[in-house]
């Protein structure tokens, strides 16, 4: 009976340390710095709706959800092909969950209850934005920087970015990030505000990927 309770406490021992060990980096996260201006000579790209995303992700002690949100507006400008500034909105009551099928109960339930005031409150903040401040190549990889604002609260993020045009139309990718959610005021079922929470609490990091397709003006 030993035996197989250390199998068994030694399995769980593993996962959870290989779910831990495949978690998405942190983004840097600083105070609001002044928005990037581009020269005069820049081309401006629209963000194309439609075709551009922000996916992400939760996570709870039980597992963990997964969904999208979709952009109102955005543009990118650019001089020889290299980001110099732009911005993007985040229609938040586009807020969708994925793991879930649309037709189960849960799936209405989740999506109603990340647009309450406990987590980000869409009827009194419809949107988030996200607005450049900086592009940098470190270390062999492209950072971009910018202030995100969510329920009025703006922090600095970067984060690690792939680019790519073709025939007119440029394409920027994030590489999956986190951040931490109560740098943004959402406290719902932290451990970090809530105390004698159990198993309970919803973790303060979530993962983020951003995809952004546009063209020129």
């Amino acid at each position: 009976m030993k035996t197989q309770f250390f199998k068994i406490f030694t399995l769980i021992a593993l996962i959870s340390f290989a779910s831990c060990g495949d978690k998405a980096k942190e983004a840097e996260t600083k105070t609001a710095k002044k928005a990037a201006v581009a020269e005069a000579t820049a081309t401006s790209y629209v963000v194309n709706t439609d075709k551009s995303m922000i996916e992400w992700k939760g996570f709870k002690p039980t597992g963990s959800h997964t969904g999208t949100m979709t952009l109102n507006a955005g543009k990118l400008d650019l001089n020889d092909g290299t980001i110099e500034s732009g911005n993007f909105t985040i229609d938040m009551n586009s807020i969708m969950v994925t793991d879930i099928p649309v037709e189960e109960e849960g799936n209405a339930k989740l999506t109603n209850h990340l647009k309450n005031a406990d987590f980000f409150n869409v009827e009194a903040y419809p949107t988030a934005t996200f607005e450049i401040t900086g592009i940098e190549t470190t270390n062999k990889k492209t950072m971009l920087s910018g202030n995100l604002t969510i329920l009025e609260k703006t922090n600095n993020i970067s984060f690690p970015i792939s680019t790519k045009m073709d025939n007119g139309i440029m394409t920027l990718t994030s590489e999956t990030f986190t951040i931490d959610r109560t740098k943004w005021n959402i406290e719902y079922a932290s451990k970090s505000f809530v105390e004698n929470i159990g198993d309970k609490f919803i973790n303060d990091d979530m993962e983020l990927k951003v995809t952004l397709v546009a063209s020129k003006n």
